[in-house]
Order: C-alpha cells, then structure tokens, then sequence
C-alpha cells in the first residue's frame, strides 16, 4: 500500500475526530461570524470611534502577532498535543536577537551583529525550542503539560537574564519594517498574518502531511499502523510551531518599536480562548486555522471596545475568561464531546 493511500486510510479511521476541513460543507468554522458582527454592532453604539477605518486597523495590527501565535498553537491542538511555551519565545527570541545587534551602553552584547544574521538566530532559537520540546513529548513520551511548562519558565527567566530586565530599543530597521510598512494603508503584519492563514489552512486541506497532522491527532494508534511516523508528525508540528512564535515576537517587535522583557507574557491564555472559541479541539484531530482566525477577531473587537470603554485591564482578561467556559460548556451540551487533554 502506499503511502498516500495509508494516509488516506487513516483519516477514514479517524473521520469522527477529524471532520473539520478548510472549507468543509455547511462552513461550520464560520459559526462565529453572526457574533462577531453583533459584537461590531453594539461597538457602534458604545463609543462613536469604534466603526472607523482608523480604528478597525488597529484591531487587526493588535490581533496580528496573536493570529500567527494561535495558527502555532493550532497545529499542535490539531496533532493532539500543546504548548504553553509558545509564549516565552514571543519574548526569548526577539530579545536574544536584538540583545546581538544592541551596544553594551543599552543592555546589549556589543558584538554589533549583522540585523539579517540575528534575525536568523531568531528563528534558529524558535526551531530549536519547538523541537526540544517535539522531543521530550514525542520521543520520551513526557506529559506535555509539565515539559511546555518547564520550557516556559525556563524561557521567561532567560529572556529577563539577557539585560538584567531592561528594554531593548533603538533596533534596527529590519526589526521594525513588519511593524512600520504598510500596503495599501494596511500595516504589512496583517498582511502577513492573513497570508499564513491562507497557506496554512491550504496545506492542512490538501497536503498530505497536513492529512496526517488530522489523522495523528484523531487516532495516534491508526495513524501509526497506517504507516504514518506519528512521532516525526509531532516533533515537526512543534518546530513549526516554535519557528511562528518567534515570527510573532518579532511583529510585536515590530509595533512596539523595542523588546520587552516580559514581552509575551499571559499570551498563552488569549491563544488558548481564541483556539477553543474557535472550534479547535483540544482533544485532538479536529479544528481548522480559519475557524481560530474567528476566535482571534471575535477576542480582539471584544478587547478593543473594552478599551474604548475605559473598562481595566483585568476586567477585560476576566471577560477572555468566561468566554472561554462558555465555549467549553456550549461544545459538550451541543457535541456531547469531552475535553480530556
């Protein structure tokens, strides 16, 4: 048999966890989209300045660096496992970066590093915390939960490590184009986040190895006597995932024209609502990136009309909260599905 056929194969076996496509019939992943558009609607009443270009963008710049975050943590979800590091490397790859390119004077290594080669290093630092991981879980079957976490501390006190807690600014120009340039008066990151969404959710639809991804996380054990390598599967899923986290430190880079030592920080759980609200299982083998894009523009006008509302910080995280019990208790009464992982 080969090996498309095995694929094949397995994704019938795993159909029942593994039914969301790209574009599957009825568009189930665009059920959010009646909300969202009552959401825009009462922002309209709330504060004048809500349904303005100006302003619409600004939603779309904030949610840019946490859409390519959530399409990580959606390829992971998908192939039946997660990542709470993903956050960390938000903040440990920018600031190492910008740390090789910075003088001594501002916190930096004074080592004036060519821009292009440290921002290699970047994703270089991304891959490799997305394939330790991929390894601890895949290959020495660690609980992922206690490895990711591990990893995450171990990131946040590197990246404060680096300069002693300061700020990195005054970053060169490579650093700060996806968050300067703009085309067609759209900021590039936008442009950039909408691009992954489209490739990514192309290739999880057509791709054969966006198949096994759906088949690992449907059923590991069909998966793998259908001849699919379920642990390489994992392992590349988490350096993709590593590689995009460091993507979207550098966008955040990028808007705020420095690095942050706590740059990234509590990410994780907006990730997490924007994935489950979106549809993506977290038992595995069932979502899609454009049902999480959803998720992503839902939890961003919430925030954005939030602010506009002079309502704290805190409120507006408590609000990401219930949303995500609400969608955790809407999924089992509507599916009947349980949340085990």
């Amino acid at each position: 048999m080969s090996e498309a056929a095995r694929i094949e194969t397995t994704v019938e076996v795993a159909e029942p966890r593994a039914t969301l496509k790209f574009l599957p019939r009825g568009l189930s992943e665009l059920k959010l989209i009646p909300v969202i558009a009552m959401v825009m609607i009462i922002g309209t009443f709330v504060h004048d300045a809500f349904f303005t270009r100006a302003n619409l963008v600004n939603v779309l710049q904030q949610s840019s660096e946490l859409s390519v975050l959530v399409i990580a943590e959606a390829l992971i979800l998908i192939a039946g496992k997660f990542d709470l590091s993903i956050e960390s490397v938000v903040g440990v790859a920018p600031m190492v970066a910008a740390w090789l390119v910075s003088p001594i004077l501002i916190g930096g290594s004074g080592f004036d590093l060519h821009p292009g080669v440290a921002l290699l290093v970047m994703f270089l630092i991304g891959a490799l915390v997305g394939a330790i991981n991929g390894f601890m879980v895949a290959r020495l079957k660690i609980n992922a939960f206690m490895a990711t976490l591990g990893m995450l501390i171990l990131l946040r006190g590197i990246t404060i490590g680096v300069t002693n807690g300061k700020t990195m600014f005054d970053l060169p120009e490579a650093f700060l184009f996806l968050g300067n340039a703009r085309l067609l008066g759209v900021p590039a990151s936008v442009w950039l986040a909408g691009l992954l969404y489209l490739v990514v959710g192309l290739f999880l639809r057509y791709h054969r190895f966006g198949r096994s991804v759906y088949a690992v996380g449907g059923s590991p054990e069909a998966a793998r006597a259908a001849g699919i390598r379920v642990e390489r599967v994992v392992m590349i899923v988490f350096i993709i995932g590593g590689v995009l986290a460091a993507l979207a430190g550098l966008m955040l880079t990028g808007r705020l024209a420095s690095v942050l030592s706590g740059q990234g920080q509590n990410m994780i759980f907006t990730v997490f609502a924007a994935s489950v609200i979106g549809g993506i299982s977290l038992n595995g083998g069932k979502g899609s990136v454009l049902g999480a894009l959803t998720g992503v523009l839902l939890l961003g006008i919430i925030a954005n009309i939030l602010t506009l509302s002079q309502i704290e910080a805190y409120w507006i995280n408590a609000a990401f909260g219930g949303i995500i019990l609400a969608a955790l208790v809407i999924t089992r009464i509507t599916t009947g599905e349980e949340q085990d992982a």
